[in-house]
């Protein structure tokens, strides 16, 4: 055992001993935030403007301070990036992390020294959890591999401005950026795929035990490998033991995902964003991620169902239920404050706080009423997939097909497969069975007549790649999304079919 390893194990005990204690005090815990925070933030442009000095518990902030998305938020970032100080947290930020969507602009979302820790700390702990449930820190003694982006950083103004995982990258802990890999120049280069041809330059003869990635972009990475060598992962990096992963769904990508690398695996799951880093897989044994209670983030949440109201019902920690859909509503010590992220998430467990994330809050398919949404369409697959094992796939999206040249409208899938079904329609019917299983308003729409059952559209093996490569954003954190409620994508896609 190298010294690393060693000791991680008393380390890991500690910080879990840590966090049993928050995790068993959620309210206390999330009350302590929240009188942080608004004491931190009373004296800023944000905390004048919402009355800070007279909010004394929850319900006086939700009277004071709205809900909002970044465009409300952007008048207050403009002010940072002239040079202003105190504005939506003391001092100016540290950076800004710079960030943009399929569809949307840019985005410069603040990150101050009080609230970088919560990124780092929580995807070290997400390690040591591991380490103390599963007593393997072996790993840690080799190479491993973050499929990142570039950290090299710009300026907004006079602060300091990149993509999240770069900046991160400049506070990877000591110990482990002997073990990092690529090297930085190579993680530097911003054209993708010659990125990733000098990525596996590097890794392809280490003693690889850890690789970390968003799935699509670890997939093409380890297609890579083997088209190269013409062996499995498994056969490349035999000590590879442990695979971390966020950003997207994993279901749809695991079958191909452990094909490629011969055997089944643990595996870690986070959930990361440039807005805070709020929840990581705790355990290998139970369900969902441990929310991160007692990190800088007060969290609020809106039943989904209700999101668009004019005056949704918002709840703390404490007001949440089991199974319920809700959109994720942040306030932090970044600076932002009512900050809807965009993402739903779904608590599998209060005894601890566990969550899924089960979809974005405006990718959803409603166009003729049914309100079909990610967390229905990444079960429905899943189904879809164990029903015929000879199929694998390599992305897919779903669009509504609301004026087809003839028949009725349809909900369109757009698949790239890597192993074609023995019957298209066969496996047509069962995703559409089964979304009419957890879809009662999309059953209602078949039984009705009102629309036809799924279409599917076989696309090219690459066909997502070769988008995202078209509009700039291969690689690195970006990804597409998994439903939309319009065919601005799906038109596009579509032109790689088969």
């Amino acid at each position: 055992m190298g010294f690393k390893s060693f000791l991680s194990k008393p380390l890991a005990a500690y910080i879990v001993k840590q966090q049993n204690e928050w995790a068993k005090n959620p309210s206390r815990s999330q009350d302590k935030v929240f009188q942080s925070l608004i004491q931190g933030a009373k004296n800023t442009a944000f905390g004048k403007d919402h009355n800070f000095g007279d909010i004394r518990n929850y319900d006086d902030f939700k009277k004071n301070v709205p809900i909002v998305d970044y465009e409300a938020l952007r008048p207050y970032i403009d002010r940072i990036i002239k040079g202003e100080n105190d504005v939506l947290w003391r001092g100016a930020p540290a950076y800004f992390a710079k960030t943009s969507g399929t569809t949307s602009g840019a985005k410069y979302i603040p990150l101050t020294k009080e609230s970088i820790p919560n990124h780092i700390n929580s995807a070290r702990n997400a390690m040591l959890n591991y380490i103390h449930e599963t007593g393997n820190s072996k790993f840690l003694d080799k190479k491993l591999i973050f499929l990142s982006g570039s950290p090299i950083l710009g300026k907004s103004g006079e602060i300091l401005s990149g993509r999240l995982s770069g900046i991160v990258n400049h506070h990877v802990p000591g110990y482990l950026r002997r073990n990092q890999m690529p090297s930085y120049e190579t993680n530097c280069i911003e054209d993708w795929e010659v990125k990733l041809e000098r990525i596996i330059d590097e890794t392809i003869a280490q003693d690889m035990s850890l690789i970390s990635g968003i799935p699509p972009w670890v997939q093409m990475y380890f297609d890579r490998i083997i088209e190269r060598t013409g062996k499995s992962i498994q056969e490349v990096f035999p000590n590879f033991e442990l695979f971390i992963y966020g950003g997207v769904n994993f279901e749809p990508y695991r079958n191909k995902l452990y094909d490629s690398i011969g055997k089944q695996m643990p595996s870690i799951e986070l959930f990361p964003a440039s807005e805070g880093f709020f929840a990581f897989q705790d355990s290998q044994h139970e369900e969902g991620m441990l929310l991160q209670l007692d990190s800088g983030i007060f969290y609020e949440f809106i039943p989904s169902e209700e999101y668009f109201d004019e005056n949704p019902t918002r709840l703390k920690i404490d007001e949440v239920e089991v199974g319920k859909n809700y959109a994720l509503i942040i306030n932090s010590n970044a600076g932002l404050w009512g900050y809807s992220i965009g993402d739903t998430v779904k608590f599998v467990s209060t005894d601890p706080y566990r969550v899924i994330v089960s979809g974005r809050i405006k990718h959803y398919i409603s166009a003729f009423g049914e309100h079909v949404i990610g967390e229905e369409v990444e079960k429905t697959m899943k189904f879809a997939l164990e029903q015929h094992p000879e199929v694998k796939i390599t992305e897919f999206s779903v669009a509504p097909q609301v004026n087809p040249t003839d028949g009725l409208p349809y909900h369109e899938w757009l698949i790239s497969f890597e192993n074609d079904p023995n019957d298209l329609d066969a496996f047509a019917l069962t995703l559409d069975h089964k979304l009419r299983e957890l879809n009662t308003y999309y059953d209602d729409l078949i039984t009705g007549s009102i629309t036809r059952t799924i279409v599917i559209t076989p696309l090219q093996r690459d066909a997502f790649q070769q988008y995202m490569k078209s509009i700039g954003k291969l690689g690195g954190q970006n990804k597409v999304p998994r439903l939309a409620n319009d065919r601005k994508i799906a038109d596009k896609i579509i032109e790689w079919r088969k």
